[in-house]
Protein backbone atom coordinates (compact mmCIF):
# COMPACT_ATOMS: atom_id res chain seq x y z
CA UNK A 1 0.00 0.00 0.00
CA UNK A 2 3.10 2.44 0.85
CA UNK A 3 4.87 1.70 -2.04
CA UNK A 4 1.58 2.36 -4.30
CA UNK A 5 0.92 5.56 -2.73
CA UNK A 6 4.57 6.47 -3.15
CA UNK A 7 4.20 5.44 -6.91
CA UNK A 8 1.15 7.15 -7.30
CA UNK A 9 3.28 10.39 -5.72
CA UNK A 10 6.09 10.67 -8.09
CA UNK A 11 3.65 10.22 -11.16
CA UNK A 12 2.04 13.11 -9.83
CA UNK A 13 4.65 14.97 -8.78
CA UNK A 14 6.27 14.67 -12.71
CA UNK A 15 3.19 15.35 -14.07
CA UNK A 16 3.49 18.82 -12.33
CA UNK A 17 6.57 19.17 -13.15
CA UNK A 18 5.76 19.23 -17.20
CA UNK A 19 2.89 20.98 -16.71
CA UNK A 20 4.36 24.58 -18.23
CA UNK A 21 6.31 22.34 -20.64
CA UNK A 22 3.58 20.15 -22.01
CA UNK A 23 1.12 23.47 -21.95
CA UNK A 24 4.08 25.23 -24.27
CA UNK A 25 4.13 22.58 -26.61
CA UNK A 26 0.37 22.40 -26.82
CA UNK A 27 -0.05 26.04 -28.19
CA UNK A 28 2.67 26.00 -29.72
CA UNK A 29 1.86 22.92 -32.14
CA UNK A 30 -1.72 24.41 -32.74
CA UNK A 31 -0.01 26.74 -35.49
CA UNK A 32 0.42 23.09 -37.10
CA UNK A 33 -2.41 21.20 -36.34
CA UNK A 34 -5.05 24.18 -37.72
CA UNK A 35 -3.22 23.49 -41.11
CA UNK A 36 -2.84 19.76 -41.63
CA UNK A 37 -6.87 19.05 -42.71
CA UNK A 38 -6.60 22.31 -45.24
CA UNK A 39 -3.22 22.36 -46.47
CA UNK A 40 -4.07 19.16 -48.91
CA UNK A 41 -7.77 20.82 -49.86
CA UNK A 42 -5.87 24.40 -50.55
CA UNK A 43 -3.07 22.90 -52.72
CA UNK A 44 -5.62 20.50 -54.43
CA UNK A 45 -9.00 23.11 -54.97
CA UNK A 46 -7.50 26.18 -54.75
CA UNK A 47 -4.23 26.23 -56.45
CA UNK A 48 -4.76 23.08 -58.83
CA UNK A 49 -2.24 20.52 -57.78
CA UNK A 50 -2.34 16.69 -57.85
CA UNK A 51 -1.51 14.77 -54.84
CA UNK A 52 1.97 14.38 -56.05
CA UNK A 53 2.19 18.08 -55.20
CA UNK A 54 0.35 17.46 -51.99
CA UNK A 55 2.92 15.33 -50.73
CA UNK A 56 5.71 17.37 -51.49
CA UNK A 57 3.88 20.30 -49.75
CA UNK A 58 3.09 18.07 -46.73
CA UNK A 59 7.09 16.69 -46.82
CA UNK A 60 8.74 20.07 -46.64
CA UNK A 61 8.22 20.16 -43.27
CA UNK A 62 9.98 17.25 -42.75
CA UNK A 63 12.87 17.76 -44.66
CA UNK A 64 13.43 20.74 -43.02
CA UNK A 65 13.25 19.17 -39.85
CA UNK A 66 15.36 16.71 -41.10
CA UNK A 67 18.19 19.37 -41.70
CA UNK A 68 17.87 21.10 -37.90
CA UNK A 69 17.10 18.05 -35.72
CA UNK A 70 20.65 17.55 -34.86
CA UNK A 71 21.16 21.51 -34.44
CA UNK A 72 18.38 21.65 -32.17
CA UNK A 73 19.10 18.73 -30.25
CA UNK A 74 22.93 20.42 -29.46
CA UNK A 75 21.48 23.65 -29.29
CA UNK A 76 18.88 22.74 -26.35
CA UNK A 77 21.69 20.68 -24.40
CA UNK A 78 23.95 23.55 -24.97
CA UNK A 79 21.16 26.66 -24.14
CA UNK A 80 19.15 24.92 -22.48
CA UNK A 81 15.16 23.25 -23.45
CA UNK A 82 13.30 26.68 -22.90
CA UNK A 83 15.41 28.81 -25.06
CA UNK A 84 15.46 26.39 -28.09
CA UNK A 85 11.44 26.41 -27.50
CA UNK A 86 11.67 29.94 -27.61
CA UNK A 87 13.83 29.88 -30.70
CA UNK A 88 10.95 27.63 -32.34
CA UNK A 89 7.77 29.48 -31.48
CA UNK A 90 9.39 32.83 -33.65
CA UNK A 91 10.17 30.71 -36.42
CA UNK A 92 6.53 29.65 -36.83
CA UNK A 93 5.43 33.33 -36.48
CA UNK A 94 8.05 33.87 -39.78
CA UNK A 95 6.56 31.10 -41.49
CA UNK A 96 2.87 32.49 -40.94
CA UNK A 97 3.72 35.78 -42.91
CA UNK A 98 4.79 33.49 -45.61
CA UNK A 99 1.61 31.26 -45.24
CA UNK A 100 0.10 35.26 -45.86
CA UNK A 101 2.22 35.98 -48.71
CA UNK A 102 1.29 32.36 -50.63
CA UNK A 103 -2.41 33.09 -50.05
CA UNK A 104 -2.23 36.67 -51.23
CA UNK A 105 -0.21 35.12 -54.68
CA UNK A 106 -2.94 32.80 -55.28
CA UNK A 107 -3.58 34.28 -58.75
CA UNK A 108 -0.50 32.67 -59.86
CA UNK A 109 -0.31 29.47 -58.73
CA UNK A 110 3.08 27.98 -58.90
CA UNK A 111 4.73 31.26 -57.06
CA UNK A 112 2.25 30.70 -54.08
CA UNK A 113 2.98 26.86 -54.13
CA UNK A 114 6.39 28.12 -54.24
CA UNK A 115 6.35 30.88 -51.33
CA UNK A 116 4.05 27.80 -49.24
CA UNK A 117 7.05 25.29 -49.94
CA UNK A 118 9.58 27.79 -47.96
CA UNK A 119 7.02 28.71 -45.26
CA UNK A 120 6.36 24.56 -44.36
CA UNK A 121 10.33 24.22 -44.85
CA UNK A 122 10.04 27.17 -42.02
CA UNK A 123 7.72 25.47 -40.04
CA UNK A 124 9.59 22.20 -40.03
CA UNK A 125 12.61 23.94 -38.39
CA UNK A 126 10.26 25.76 -35.93
CA UNK A 127 9.03 22.16 -34.72
CA UNK A 128 12.21 20.90 -34.83
CA UNK A 129 12.77 22.96 -31.63
CA UNK A 130 10.15 23.23 -30.04
CA UNK A 131 9.26 19.54 -29.90
CA UNK A 132 12.95 18.69 -29.07
CA UNK A 133 13.58 21.65 -27.05
CA UNK A 134 10.20 20.52 -24.80
CA UNK A 135 11.85 16.66 -24.41
CA UNK A 136 14.93 18.33 -23.51
CA UNK A 137 13.48 20.51 -21.26
CA UNK A 138 11.59 17.62 -19.71
CA UNK A 139 14.54 15.17 -19.07
CA UNK A 140 16.41 17.47 -17.61
CA UNK A 141 13.67 18.45 -15.10
CA UNK A 142 12.81 14.71 -13.66
CA UNK A 143 14.42 11.87 -13.20
CA UNK A 144 16.17 9.59 -15.63
CA UNK A 145 13.83 6.72 -14.91
CA UNK A 146 10.86 8.79 -16.30
CA UNK A 147 12.04 9.22 -19.85
CA UNK A 148 9.58 7.45 -21.25
CA UNK A 149 6.55 9.19 -19.31
CA UNK A 150 8.15 12.64 -20.50
CA UNK A 151 8.54 11.12 -24.04
CA UNK A 152 5.28 10.20 -23.65
CA UNK A 153 3.26 13.21 -22.50
CA UNK A 154 5.07 15.78 -23.69
CA UNK A 155 4.10 14.16 -27.29
CA UNK A 156 0.64 14.28 -26.06
CA UNK A 157 0.54 17.63 -25.35
CA UNK A 158 2.23 17.89 -29.44
CA UNK A 159 -0.86 15.49 -30.75
CA UNK A 160 -3.70 17.01 -28.70
CA UNK A 161 -2.51 20.66 -30.54
CA UNK A 162 -2.75 18.34 -33.61
CA UNK A 163 -6.09 16.73 -32.75
CA UNK A 164 -7.72 20.07 -31.68
CA UNK A 165 -6.16 21.89 -35.00
CA UNK A 166 -8.10 19.93 -36.80
CA UNK A 167 -11.55 21.40 -36.43
CA UNK A 168 -10.43 24.39 -35.35
CA UNK A 169 -8.68 25.02 -39.02
CA UNK A 170 -11.24 23.58 -40.83
CA UNK A 171 -13.34 26.06 -39.18
CA UNK A 172 -11.12 28.94 -40.20
CA UNK A 173 -10.77 27.60 -43.77
CA UNK A 174 -14.27 27.29 -44.83
CA UNK A 175 -15.51 31.11 -43.14
CA UNK A 176 -12.28 32.90 -44.02
CA UNK A 177 -9.75 31.01 -46.18
CA UNK A 178 -6.52 30.43 -46.59
CA UNK A 179 -5.58 34.13 -44.90
CA UNK A 180 -6.85 32.63 -41.00
CA UNK A 181 -4.92 29.73 -41.49
CA UNK A 182 -2.07 32.44 -41.95
CA UNK A 183 -2.94 34.84 -39.63
CA UNK A 184 -3.37 32.17 -36.91
CA UNK A 185 0.00 30.84 -37.55
CA UNK A 186 1.88 34.25 -36.97
CA UNK A 187 -0.37 35.46 -34.09
CA UNK A 188 -0.34 32.00 -31.54
CA UNK A 189 3.35 31.32 -31.50
CA UNK A 190 4.25 34.80 -30.71
CA UNK A 191 1.48 34.97 -27.64
CA UNK A 192 3.00 31.65 -26.20
CA UNK A 193 6.59 32.84 -26.43
CA UNK A 194 5.31 36.17 -24.08
CA UNK A 195 3.62 33.78 -21.82
CA UNK A 196 7.24 31.69 -21.58
CA UNK A 197 9.54 34.99 -21.02
CA UNK A 198 8.48 34.28 -16.81
CA UNK A 199 8.88 30.69 -16.57
CA UNK A 200 12.11 29.73 -14.91
CA UNK A 201 14.93 28.30 -17.57
CA UNK A 202 15.99 25.08 -16.90
CA UNK A 203 19.64 24.33 -15.82
CA UNK A 204 22.22 23.38 -18.64
CA UNK A 205 24.26 20.64 -17.58
CA UNK A 206 27.19 20.67 -20.45
CA UNK A 207 28.00 23.58 -23.38
CA UNK A 208 30.22 19.79 -24.93
CA UNK A 209 27.70 17.65 -26.17
CA UNK A 210 28.79 18.00 -29.65
CA UNK A 211 31.53 16.14 -28.93
CA UNK A 212 29.41 12.74 -28.09
CA UNK A 213 27.57 12.85 -31.80
CA UNK A 214 29.11 9.72 -32.77
CA UNK A 215 28.22 7.58 -29.56
CA UNK A 216 25.13 8.62 -29.68
CA UNK A 217 24.43 7.37 -32.92
CA UNK A 218 25.73 4.62 -32.08
CA UNK A 219 22.77 4.24 -29.62
CA UNK A 220 20.06 5.73 -31.52
CA UNK A 221 20.41 4.23 -34.98
CA UNK A 222 18.59 1.03 -34.32
CA UNK A 223 15.53 1.99 -32.29
CA UNK A 224 15.81 5.23 -34.78
CA UNK A 225 14.94 3.00 -37.58
CA UNK A 226 11.84 1.50 -35.56
CA UNK A 227 10.72 4.69 -35.14
CA UNK A 228 11.03 5.96 -38.95
CA UNK A 229 9.04 2.62 -39.79
CA UNK A 230 5.93 3.00 -37.70
CA UNK A 231 6.14 7.00 -38.49
CA UNK A 232 5.31 6.64 -42.43
CA UNK A 233 1.75 5.27 -41.14
CA UNK A 234 1.09 8.17 -39.17
CA UNK A 235 2.32 10.18 -42.05
CA UNK A 236 -0.53 8.56 -44.62
CA UNK A 237 -3.17 9.58 -42.15
CA UNK A 238 -1.51 13.00 -41.70
CA UNK A 239 -1.49 13.81 -45.06
CA UNK A 240 -3.88 11.72 -46.62
CA UNK A 241 -6.86 11.36 -44.58
CA UNK A 242 -9.04 14.14 -45.27
CA UNK A 243 -8.50 13.58 -49.09
CA UNK A 244 -9.56 10.21 -48.44
CA UNK A 245 -12.73 11.20 -46.61
CA UNK A 246 -13.29 13.94 -49.07
CA UNK A 247 -12.55 11.70 -51.92
CA UNK A 248 -15.87 9.32 -50.69
CA UNK A 249 -17.78 12.27 -49.45
CA UNK A 250 -17.11 11.76 -45.84
CA UNK A 251 -17.89 14.04 -43.65
CA UNK A 252 -16.21 15.60 -41.32
CA UNK A 253 -12.80 15.51 -43.73
CA UNK A 254 -11.38 16.31 -40.39
CA UNK A 255 -12.32 13.21 -37.99
CA UNK A 256 -10.14 10.79 -39.22
CA UNK A 257 -6.78 12.57 -38.07
CA UNK A 258 -8.85 13.86 -34.64
CA UNK A 259 -9.92 10.35 -34.09
CA UNK A 260 -6.32 9.43 -34.48
CA UNK A 261 -5.37 12.08 -32.03
CA UNK A 262 -7.50 11.29 -29.31
CA UNK A 263 -7.16 7.71 -29.24
CA UNK A 264 -3.49 8.24 -29.14
CA UNK A 265 -3.99 10.82 -26.33
CA UNK A 266 -6.33 8.56 -24.05
CA UNK A 267 -3.53 5.58 -24.45
CA UNK A 268 -0.80 7.44 -23.21
CA UNK A 269 -2.65 9.14 -20.43
CA UNK A 270 -3.80 5.12 -18.92
CA UNK A 271 -0.88 3.23 -20.73
CA UNK A 272 2.54 6.09 -20.52
CA UNK A 273 4.47 4.46 -17.92
CA UNK A 274 4.04 1.13 -19.54
CA UNK A 275 7.50 1.91 -21.40
CA UNK A 276 9.06 2.86 -18.10
CA UNK A 277 8.01 0.06 -16.30
CA UNK A 278 8.19 -3.21 -18.81
CA UNK A 279 10.29 -1.87 -21.17
CA UNK A 280 10.47 -0.07 -24.26
CA UNK A 281 11.30 -2.77 -26.92
CA UNK A 282 8.60 -5.06 -25.64
CA UNK A 283 5.43 -2.12 -25.78
CA UNK A 284 7.09 -1.32 -29.35
CA UNK A 285 6.51 -4.42 -30.06
CA UNK A 286 3.11 -5.22 -29.18
CA UNK A 287 1.71 -1.69 -30.18
CA UNK A 288 2.82 -2.11 -33.76
CA UNK A 289 0.37 -4.65 -34.19
CA UNK A 290 -2.22 -2.32 -33.18
CA UNK A 291 -1.06 0.50 -35.35
CA UNK A 292 -0.65 -1.76 -38.33
CA UNK A 293 -4.48 -3.31 -37.77
CA UNK A 294 -5.75 0.19 -37.91
CA UNK A 295 -4.41 1.19 -40.79
CA UNK A 296 -5.27 -1.90 -42.84
CA UNK A 297 -8.94 -1.02 -41.50
CA UNK A 298 -9.06 2.44 -43.03
CA UNK A 299 -7.58 0.85 -46.23
CA UNK A 300 -9.92 -1.55 -46.65
CA UNK A 301 -12.90 0.69 -44.98
CA UNK A 302 -16.32 1.72 -46.95
CA UNK A 303 -17.73 3.66 -45.37
CA UNK A 304 -16.19 6.66 -42.70
CA UNK A 305 -17.26 5.12 -39.30
CA UNK A 306 -15.04 1.95 -40.05
CA UNK A 307 -12.16 4.57 -41.63
CA UNK A 308 -12.26 6.21 -38.10
CA UNK A 309 -12.65 3.51 -36.07
CA UNK A 310 -9.08 2.33 -38.50
CA UNK A 311 -7.90 5.78 -37.56
CA UNK A 312 -8.62 5.25 -33.62
CA UNK A 313 -6.86 2.14 -33.75
CA UNK A 314 -3.54 3.06 -35.61
CA UNK A 315 -3.55 6.19 -32.75
CA UNK A 316 -3.64 4.14 -29.87
CA UNK A 317 -1.46 1.50 -31.31
CA UNK A 318 1.20 4.97 -32.57
CA UNK A 319 0.84 5.90 -28.69
CA UNK A 320 3.65 3.64 -27.34
CA UNK A 321 5.34 2.36 -30.07
CA UNK A 322 7.28 5.98 -30.65
CA UNK A 323 7.92 6.46 -26.68
CA UNK A 324 8.64 2.65 -26.30
CA UNK A 325 11.60 3.21 -29.14
CA UNK A 326 12.50 6.17 -27.50
CA UNK A 327 12.84 4.94 -24.32
CA UNK A 328 15.79 2.23 -25.93
CA UNK A 329 17.74 5.45 -27.54
CA UNK A 330 17.78 7.17 -24.11
CA UNK A 331 18.35 4.87 -21.86
CA UNK A 332 22.34 4.62 -22.22
CA UNK A 333 22.71 8.45 -22.58
CA UNK A 334 23.94 11.26 -20.18
CA UNK A 335 22.14 13.93 -19.20
CA UNK A 336 24.13 16.33 -20.86
CA UNK A 337 23.40 14.96 -24.05
CA UNK A 338 19.87 13.74 -24.35
CA UNK A 339 18.90 17.16 -25.94
CA UNK A 340 20.82 15.68 -28.80
CA UNK A 341 19.71 11.84 -28.40
CA UNK A 342 16.32 13.22 -28.63
CA UNK A 343 17.51 15.33 -31.56
CA UNK A 344 18.63 12.24 -33.63
CA UNK A 345 15.95 10.02 -32.54
CA UNK A 346 13.48 12.23 -34.07
CA UNK A 347 16.10 12.88 -37.21
CA UNK A 348 14.84 9.13 -38.22
CA UNK A 349 10.47 10.25 -38.09
CA UNK A 350 11.45 13.39 -40.79
CA UNK A 351 13.45 10.95 -43.05
CA UNK A 352 10.14 8.68 -42.80
CA UNK A 353 7.82 11.74 -43.39
CA UNK A 354 10.06 13.30 -45.97
CA UNK A 355 10.46 10.19 -48.09
CA UNK A 356 7.14 8.33 -47.02
CA UNK A 357 4.52 11.10 -47.77
CA UNK A 358 5.84 11.91 -51.83
CA UNK A 359 6.10 8.05 -51.87
CA UNK A 360 2.42 7.62 -50.73
CA UNK A 361 1.31 10.49 -53.21
CA UNK A 362 2.70 8.28 -56.08
CA UNK A 363 0.90 5.42 -54.72
CA UNK A 364 -2.26 7.32 -54.06
CA UNK A 365 -1.51 8.08 -58.16
CA UNK A 366 -1.13 4.70 -59.23
CA UNK A 367 -3.43 3.26 -56.76
CA UNK A 368 -5.78 5.46 -55.24
CA UNK A 369 -5.99 6.49 -51.99
CA UNK A 370 -7.20 3.49 -50.18
CA UNK A 371 -4.28 1.85 -51.00
CA UNK A 372 -1.94 4.90 -49.22
CA UNK A 373 -3.30 3.41 -46.20
CA UNK A 374 -3.05 -0.27 -46.95
CA UNK A 375 1.28 0.50 -48.26
CA UNK A 376 1.50 2.45 -44.79
CA UNK A 377 0.26 -0.59 -42.97
CA UNK A 378 2.73 -2.90 -44.52
CA UNK A 379 5.64 -0.92 -43.67
CA UNK A 380 4.86 -0.25 -40.10
CA UNK A 381 4.67 -4.25 -39.67
CA UNK A 382 8.24 -3.58 -40.74
CA UNK A 383 9.53 -1.76 -37.51
CA UNK A 384 8.07 -5.03 -35.50
CA UNK A 385 12.02 -6.37 -37.34
CA UNK A 386 13.59 -4.23 -35.38
CA UNK A 387 12.12 -4.44 -31.70
CA UNK A 388 12.83 -8.06 -31.74
CA UNK A 389 16.39 -7.58 -31.41
CA UNK A 390 16.03 -4.60 -29.28
CA UNK A 391 14.19 -6.77 -27.24
CA UNK A 392 16.59 -9.85 -27.22
CA UNK A 393 19.77 -6.90 -26.31
CA UNK A 394 17.35 -6.17 -23.31
CA UNK A 395 16.73 -9.16 -22.27
CA UNK A 396 20.73 -10.50 -22.57
CA UNK A 397 21.39 -7.13 -20.51
CA UNK A 398 19.03 -7.96 -17.48
CA UNK A 399 20.53 -11.35 -16.93
CA UNK A 400 24.47 -10.55 -17.16
CA UNK A 401 23.47 -7.37 -14.52
CA UNK A 402 21.64 -10.56 -12.48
Amino acid sequence: MVSSSVSSGLARSVAVSLLPIMAAVLTGFLVIGIALPVLPLHVNRDLGFGTVVVGLVAGAQFVAAVVTRIWSGSYADMRGGKRAVMLGLITAAASGLLYLMAWAAEGSPTFSVAILLAGRALLGGAESFIITGGESWGLTTVDARHAGKVIAWVGTAMFAALALGGPIGTTLFASHGFAAIGLATTLLPLIVFLGLLRVPAPHVLSRQARSSLRRVLNAVWLPGIGAALSSVGYGAILAFSSLLYSDHGWQPVWLAFTAFGVALIAARLVCGHLPDKLGGARVALLFVGVQTAGLLLMGLASNGFVASAGAALAGFGYSLVYPGFGVEAVRNSSPETRGLVIGIYTVFLDIAMAVGSPALGWVAEIKGLNAVFIAGAGVTLCAAAVGLPLLRSRRHISQVER
